[in-house]
């Protein structure tokens, strides 16, 4: 299928975006499809959308529904992984990872056109990762652990996709049986391509786990010899070759091939059921030890050298839809927190306490532990403050205290400045000892912490003899207060 000419308008279901149509069936297209979610999170998806006429058909409905629930039991790398079912309005879209790579019939129908074989390495390694995926859905459990019985009954080509990577899937597990399903088959009605069809599915319709080592049997005949293994022009025919055909082993179809592919084939293909391998996994176990297969990088280059036009076309379109797809804006911190990243880192915190009783908490006996480890150090170091200023007191030479002049009423606490004989009205009377010289500064002295101003002049301490002024300085302009002048 080639791609469009350009982008076309997608469409929106919910959260995803559905764009070109990778593939279309008789009930459901697959599109290509972009997930938004939240913080700018984009994800290529590969979206199965049922057809609008089916949509509304209960069986239908339970036959996709069952499905999404089978496959999303099976996880295994050569599983293709469902992602989501999403019932929109109308719309019923089973969501499921994007393989990057192409389909086995694909790959066989470009290498037929080129007039080459697979290599049988390929094919075997290819094989051998369908068998494992086969072998995860019959094994699969349900919630509870009671083996679900999955059988896919329509292995073929068209549902094993081989991705770049070297991996190949199994997909498509719509017409599946298994125990609990929801829809079940109409007595007489077939499921699956006839010829991939095992004997027993045909005849009398009774499928198991063999029925799909018998399809994928078949698949490994074609993949080596270029052919199919039944052809006919109508189904009545096409199902007597199935149940009676003669098989040729794959090495007299191909010059050249190994013949220890025969026996592996042949053994697959055996119409009784019990003469076939047990397992899935015991074919591919057989397949790995007899003829080898290729690793996983070999088989990617080789898809990417077969399918090139075609991966080239799909890189194109992803590239076109991931342009055009808006991406879902990103949250934004409020105008408060835009250009505070602290504040996101709180808001963070409170909203991961909102959700966590216990961090809530923890959250604040920490903080509480903080607060008080602050409130005790603050504590502290007020202590040592108070300490350090009663030992400098204690330490200062004792002076006397003096009664202060008067001075306007004003009743507050007064801190007078450095005492300065100069700055009394009369200076002083000359003391017994040499008076400093009149150039010399005189040194100040810090006086006492609090002394309260007197309150008015009429207040003012009765003046006593020699008490004016009431100190005399000696020559080193030192300060000393009449014991008789004091109060």
């Amino acid at each position: 299928m080639k791609a469009p000419a350009g982008p076309r308008a997608p469409s929106s279901v919910g959260r995803y975006v559905l764009h070109g149509e990778i593939a279309s069936g008789g009930m459901a297209t697959v599109y290509f499809g972009r997930l938004q979610g939240a913080a700018g999170f984009t994800r290529s998806v590969a979206i199965k959308r049922l057809h609008p006429q089916f949509a509304k058909d209960p069986d239908f409905v339970a036959m996709f529904v069952d499905e999404a629930r089978l496959a999303a039991r099976i996880a295994h790398p050569n599983v293709v992984s469902t992602l989501d079912v999403v019932s929109y309005a109308d719309e019923l879209l089973l969501v499921m990872e994007y393989v990057h790579g192409a389909s086995l019939s694909r790959l066989l129908k470009v290498v037929a056109q080129r007039g080459e074989r697979m290599p049988p390495r390929i094919v075997a390694s290819i094989l051998c990762g369908v068998l494992h995926g086969l072998h995860a859905a019959h094994e699969a459990k349900s919630e509870g652990g009671q083996p679900l019985g999955i059988v896919h009954r329509d292995v073929s080509p068209q549902n094993v996709m081989v991705g770049t990577d070297g991996i190949a899937r199994v997909l498509d597990f719509g017409v599946a049986k298994a125990a609990g399903r929801w829809q079940s088959t109409q007595r007489g009605q077939l499921k699956g391509k006839l010829a991939y069809m095992a004997p027993e599915q045909i005849a009398t319709h009774d499928v198991t786990r063999k029925s799909d080592v018998y399809a994928a049997a078949v698949m490994l005949w074609e993949a080596l010899t270029g052919g199919r293994l039944f052809r006919a022009d109508n189904e009545a025919r096409l199902m007597a070759l199935v149940l009676g055909g003669r098989v040729d082993p794959p090495s007299a179809v191909t010059p050249g091939l190994p013949a220890s592919f025969d026996r592996i084939v042949l053994r697959g293909l055996h119409r009784d059921p019990d003469q076939r391998f047990a397992t899935a996994r015991e074919m591919a176990a057989e397949v790995e030890r007899v003829v080898g297969a290729a690793p996983p990088t070999e088989v990617g280059e080789w898809v990417e050298y077969i399918a090139s036009e075609e991966l080239r076309e799909r890189t194109h379109r992803i590239e076109e839809i991931e342009r055009i797809t808006p991406t879902p804006p990103r949250p934004k911190p409020t105008p408060a927190d835009a250009h505070d990243p602290r504040s996101l880192v709180h808001l963070g915190m409170a909203r991961s306490h909102a959700h966590n009783p216990v961090a809530s908490w923890r959250y604040i006996g920490i903080t509480g532990a903080v607060l008080a480890g602050c409130a005790l150090a603050l504590g502290v170091m007020a202590i040592h403050a108070h300490r350090a200023v009663h030992t400098a007191d204690a330490q200062a030479p004792a002076v006397e205290t003096p009664s202060l002049p008067d001075v306007p009423s004003h009743d507050v606490d007064v801190v007078p400045p450095a005492w300065n004989a100069a700055a009394t009205a009369e200076p002083p009377a000359p003391a017994a000892t040499s008076a400093p010289p009149a150039s010399a500064a005189p040194v100040r002295r810090n006086p006492p912490r609090f002394i309260r101003a007197p309150r008015a002049a009429s207040q003012a301490p009765t003046a006593r003899p020699d008490c004016n002024p009431p100190y005399t300085a000696d020559s080193n302009g030192h300060i000393h207060f009449k014991p008789a002048c004091i109060d």
